[in-house]
């Protein structure tokens, strides 16, 4: 079994993201027979099948590049440390021990001493801030309109 390994990955180049552009339109219209499908590879000159979900993952990854971003690779059942999972949401660590773990916003389970978060929940604790930061935006512009503030 290969080992887990959490992937950070530089920004690409001017030439990368242009490379990506191209194929990930490509690869995005790549559908498959159902949950799969088979790629040739003219450097190799072999064939691979491929689950269609990891397709659409690369398809993603591309289209990410495309507009320059660099790309992680976390798997969702990883563990972060409170250091990551703040620089993840942009916050400083004890605010997010403080005002979130302790609180107990965003799960966490403890390994020795220290505190570790799984990865889908702080996927779902910022979608979650997320949601709630968009409603609190609508209901402050429903606020200013009512109050006759927007021009």
């Amino acid at each position: 079994m290969a080992t887990q390994q959490n992937h950070f990955y530089d920004m690409p180049s001017e030439q990368e993201a242009e490379l990506a552009a191209a194929s990930g339109r490509i690869l995005a219209a790549c559908t498959g027979q159902g949950d799969q499908t088979t790629l040739r590879l003219i450097d190799d000159n072999q064939e691979i099948t491929v689950p269609i979900k990891a397709i659409h993952m690369l398809a993603d990854i591309l289209n990410q590049m495309a507009l320059g971003n660099a790309i992680s690779i976390i798997p969702i059942h990883a563990e972060l440390t409170t250091q990551q999972a703040a620089a993840f949401l942009n916050i400083s660590r004890p605010y997010l021990i403080s005002q979130v773990l302790d609180t107990g916003k965003l799960p966490f389970h403890m390994a020795g001493n220290r505190r570790k978060i799984y990865f889908k929940d702080l996927m779902e604790y910022k979608a979650q801030q997320k949601a709630e930061s968009k409603k609190t935006m609508a209901r402050l512009a429903q606020l200013s309109q009512e109050m006759d503030l927007m021009e």
